[in-house]
C-alpha cells in the first residue's frame, strides 16, 4: 500500500518538475524575445528597415509586370501575377533567414552571447528564441509588401487558398536551416563570416526556380534545384495561381528536405557551439 502511495507521489513530482521545466523554457524564451523587442519599441528607423527592403522589391517588380501587362495585353496578366507572387514568397525566405541570423549577431555585437550563457538558457532556447524574432521580423516586412501588393496591383497573395499557410511556413522553415547554418560559421570564423547573413541566400536564388520552372534549368542542374525545399514551393505557387490546383506532391517534398535540412543545420550548429564554449570563443566572438 505504501509503495503505491510512494509511486503515486513520485509520479505526482515528477511531473510537476516538469512542468516547472517547460516553464522556465518558456520564460527564458520570452525573456530573449523581449530584449529584441525592446530594441524596436523606441527605434522607428528599425521598424522602418523590417519593411524598407520587401516594399521596395514589390515595388519594382509590381511597374515591370504592370508595364508588361500593358504591352503584351490579356495573354501575360498571369504570369505577371505569378512573377508578383514569387517575389513576395521570396522575401518570406529572405527575411526569416536575415531575421534570424540578425537577431544572433544582436547578441555578437553588443558582447551578449557570454552574458546570455552564464544564465540557465539552454541552445535550443536560444534557437527557438531567435526563430520567434524572425517570424515576428517576417510578419512586419512581408505582411506590409503584401497589403501594399494589393492596393497598388490588385494582387493578392492569398487567393492561393490555404495552401499559402504551408507554402510559407516551409519557406520559413528553410531560412531557419540556413541561418542555422550561418551562425554555425559565425561561431566558428567569427566576423569574417558575418557577411553571409546577408548574402547566403542570394547565392540559392537562381538554383530554386523563384521566377521560372526548373524545367528551364538545364538537365544537370535539375536535381541540385529540386534538393531545394524552396524549388518545391514556388512549383508549388505556379500551380496553384496558374491551374488553380494545390501540388501535393510538391508539398510534400518541401517538408521532407525542410525536415532534412533542418536536421543537418541543427548538428552543425549545435557541434560548432559546443566547440565555441570549450574554446571560450563565446565570450570574443566578433572582435
Amino acid at each position: 500500500m505504501s509503495s503505491g502511495v510512494d509511486r503515486r507521489d513520485g509520479a505526482a513530482t515528477e511531473g510537476l518538475n516538469h512542468g516547472r521545466q517547460q516553464g522556465g523554457s518558456l520564460r527564458r524564451i520570452w525573456g530573449l524575445m523581449y530584449r529584441h523587442l525592446a530594441l524596436y519599441r523606441r527605434s522607428w528607423p528599425r521598424v522602418l528597415e523590417l519593411m524598407y527592403w520587401p516594399v521596395l522589391q514589390m515595388v519594382v517588380w509590381g511597374f515591370v509586370t504592370s508595364y508588361l501587362v500593358g504591352v503584351q495585353g490579356n495573354a501575360v496578366t498571369i504570369a505577371a501575377g505569378v512573377l508578383l507572387g514569387g517575389v513576395l514568397l521570396w522575401e518570406v525566405t529572405l527575411r526569416s533567414q536575415m531575421g534570424f541570423a540578425i537577431s544572433f549577431l544582436e547578441e555578437v555585437w553588443s558582447r551578449n552571447l557570454g552574458h546570455l550563457f552564464v544564465s540557465p538558457l539552454r541552445p535550443w532556447e536560444l534557437v527557438a528564441g531567435l526563430a520567434a524574432m524572425s517570424v515576428l521580423r517576417t510578419a512586419v516586412g512581408v505582411g506590409a509588401a503584401m497589403v501594399l501588393a494589393f492596393v497598388l496591383y490588385g494582387f493578392g497573395l492569398w487567393t492561393m487558398g490555404p495552401v499559402l499557410v504551408a507554402y510559407m511556413a516551409a519557406l520559413m522553415a528553410m531560412g531557419w536551416a540556413v541561418a542555422l547554418a550561418v551562425t554555425a560559421l559565425i561561431l566558428r570564423h567569427g566576423a569574417g563570416a558575418e557577411a553571409l547573413a546577408w548574402g547566403v541566400m542570394f547565392g540559392l536564388a537562381p538554383f530554386a526556380a523563384v521566377f521560372y520552372p526548373v524545367a528551364v534549368l538545364p538537365g544537370w542542374l535539375q536535381p541540385v534545384a529540386l534538393s531545394i525545399p524552396a524549388t518545391h514551393v514556388f512549383e508549388g505557387m505556379r500551380a496553384a495561381l496558374v491551374d488553380g490546383r494545390i501540388a501535393w506532391d510538391h508539398l510534400a517534398w518541401a517538408v521532407v528536405l525542410d525536415g532534412v535540412w533542418l536536421a543537418v543545420a541543427a548538428w552543425v550548429f549545435l557541434s560548432q557551439f559546443h566547440q565555441a564554449r570549450v574554446r571560450g570563443a563565446l565570450l570574443n566572438i566578433g572582435e
